[in-house]
């Protein structure tokens, strides 16, 4: 049984806002996954930059205990997640320019249209990620759906201070866990396309 206690972050620990300090035990810089799923980004990333904290965030409390299980098992002691909402999360407990990163990997659609306020990515979320990046850092997003691709390249739009950057590159896996996320193995194995925007806060 794999004690995942360490690397999960506890409602009954929040405050407003939070300490990143005190959550890692450093002051290293913090990059933040909104919807982490089973962890395999935070696992990869965390090992890639070990100089860089990571803090995922996963509704799904079954995914969020997998997740934390994950980096648990490599003792990846730079990350932690949260079982919670992001949306949350992020406009009463994640400090202002605290983050050199916000990674958003293939959100829930929510397909009906009566569910479609149900998205994670909306207005609201732009202005928090807005106001917790500092100055140069980066937002990254995924998707597979390109209705919700292009309704979240029109939100960020609307910000200025957001700069599209160049179609990031795409590189062959090295191995069977070499994906950015579990959706990602999943849908390029199906031959899906996979829609990819990153950009600059200035």
């Amino acid at each position: 049984m794999i004690d995942a206690t360490p690397y999960t972050f506890k409602e009954t620990e929040l405050t407003e806002p939070v300490s990143w300090s005190a959550i890692f035990g450093n002051d290293h810089p913090v990059e933040l996954e909104i919807g982490c799923g089973k962890g395999l980004f935070l696992a990869n990333a965390s090992q890639k930059n070990p100089g860089h904290n990571f803090f995922g965030i996963e509704l799904a409390k079954k995914y969020a205990r997998r997740a934390a299980e994950r980096v648990a098992k490599k003792s990846l002691t730079n990350v932690r997640v949260y079982p919670g909402d992001a949306r949350s999360f992020m406009t009463k407990n994640c400090p202002a320019a605290s983050l050199v990163a916000v990674h958003v990997y293939f959100p829930d659609p929510w397909w009906k249209a009566r569910h479609k306020k149900r998205r994670v990515f909306s207005e609201s979320l732009m202005q928090d990620i807005e106001r917790t990046l500092i100055p140069g850092g980066f937002l990254y997003v995924v998707t597979d759906v390109e209705e919700y691709y292009g309704v979240m390249r029109e939100l960020v739009s609307t910000h200025s201070r957001f700069e599209l950057l160049p179609e990031p590159e795409v590189k062959d896996p090295e191995h069977e866990l070499d994906y950015l996320t579990n959706f990602e193995r999943k849908y390029r194995i199906e031959g899906r396309p996979i829609y990819r925007v990153n950009y600059r806060f200035q």
